[in-house]
Parts: structure tokens; sequence; C-alpha cells
């Protein structure tokens, strides 16, 4: 049974299926839109990096290759083990097994971090953000991918599978009053294989929403909008 960190939320997705999240991470914005927009505005050649939520520690090997450090918090012990393995010939990757809300590094310590759709819900992520706040340094920048609910067939489907109380308007409410900017993206998924797309819908939406998106999507393609925030320190 995988050692998980008390108080973690768990993450169905990742947690139950990480070969199939695996495909989805692979499909996710092969036009780097995430990359260019965080880089515009805080590049990260040659500082610390913090990825929070890392998984299997799919983007720290891309990561590790301009940072000067790269640091994986992961709750799910399972996941941060694949993580370590895969990141095992990196000398500047570490990886630890530990919460949002209490990352076991040095007060200020961090230039850039940056979670990728760790963070959906907005009301409730308060502790990991006063960890952001802690682990970051004077001119440093904080990261956070979501998912869009208000946009596209992706955001539909999305919305029929949350609780109803799931509010995008409380989610964006909650951001603006914590001081975050934000700015919408426009991603997609690309697979390689029709059975591929197929399985990540299934991981991802209830089985009714799951196979109404299948029917739905022709071909190898998903819009998949986004939204990045951000906050300069």
């Amino acid at each position: 049974m995988a050692s998980i960190v008390k108080g973690a939320v768990p993450s169905p997705n990742i947690w139950n299926t990480p070969q199939v999240y695996e495909l989805e991470n692979h499909a996710v914005d092969p036009d780097r839109r995430v990359e260019s927009a965080m880089r515009a505005l805080r590049p990260w050649a040659g500082r610390t990096v913090l990825d929070i939520g890392c998984g299997t520690g799919y983007h720290l090997p891309a990561l590790a290759a301009e940072a000067a450090n790269v640091i994986g918090v992961e709750p799910h012990g399972d996941l941060a083990d694949v993580a370590r393995r895969r990141c095992s010939g990196s000398a500047n990757v570490t990886v630890h097994t530990a919460t949002a809300q209490a990352i076991p590094l040095p007060d200020h310590s961090v230039d850039v971090a940056m979670a990728r759709w760790a963070y959906f819900f907005g009301p409730g992520c308060e502790p990991g953000l006063a960890e952001l706040s802690r682990v970051l340094g004077k001119g440093g920048a904080a990261f956070v991918v979501d998912l869009d609910a208000t946009r596209g067939s992706f955001g539909r489907w999305f919305s029929a599978t949350v609780p109803p109380t799931y509010s995008p308007e409380a989610v964006e409410a909650f951001w603006a009053r914590q001081g975050w900017s934000r700015q919408e993206l426009d991603l997609r998924m690309v697979f390689e294989r029709r059975a591929d797309l197929e399985a990540v819908l299934k991981i991802e939406f209830a089985p009714t929403v799951a196979r109404a998106a299948i029917a739905e999507t022709k071909g190898l393609e998903i819009p998949y909008p986004n939204i990045l925030r951000w906050r300069l320190f």
C-alpha cells in the first residue's frame, strides 16, 4: 500500500492510474504555451525551481536542463519514488515526499515555484499559498496552471463531473482576493493513438460524462482551455 502524507488531497486520476496519466502528460500542450507564458514573466535558467505536486516527475528533467536546482514535492510516496528514479541521473534534482502546505525547504530558498493542475478548487488552498510565500525569495514567482471550467467542451465535461457545489466564479474570486493575476491559455491535447485519448477521458471524468466526451470527440486532438495564474514576489 502506498505511503501518503497526512493532509494530502487525493488526486484520483494520477494516484489510481499513473500509467494513463503519463499518456496525458505526453499529450498536453505540444506547443509549450504554458512554458512560454511562464518564461515571459520569470525565466528560470540558473535558478532554483520548485515543482509542487510533481507526481511521477514528468516535468522535472526538462526543468533540470536549465535550472541550477530543481525540487519536486509529491505527497504520494509511490509517485515520488517514480520521480526519484526518473531523475536519478540528474544531480541537481531532489524529490521530497511532502504536501504543498508543509514544504521541507528553508525560508526564501526558491526562485520559481509552479503547480500544474494541482489547485483547481481555490478555497481551501490557503495553507499551501502561505507556504509559497514562505519559501519564495524576493524577486521570485509562483505559477499555478488550472483548467478553465468556463470554456470549451473540456470545461463543460469537467463541470458535469465535479460536485454541484463547485463554482468557477468562487474560484476566480478566491484568486483575486489572494492578489494573483491570470491569463487565459488555449492549450490542446494531441494523442498518438485513439485508445490513449479515450483512456485519458475515462480517468478525467465520471463514466457517463467520459462516454459522452468520447462520442463527441473525433480524431486525436482535444482543445484544452486553461488559466495561468501567477504572483510575483
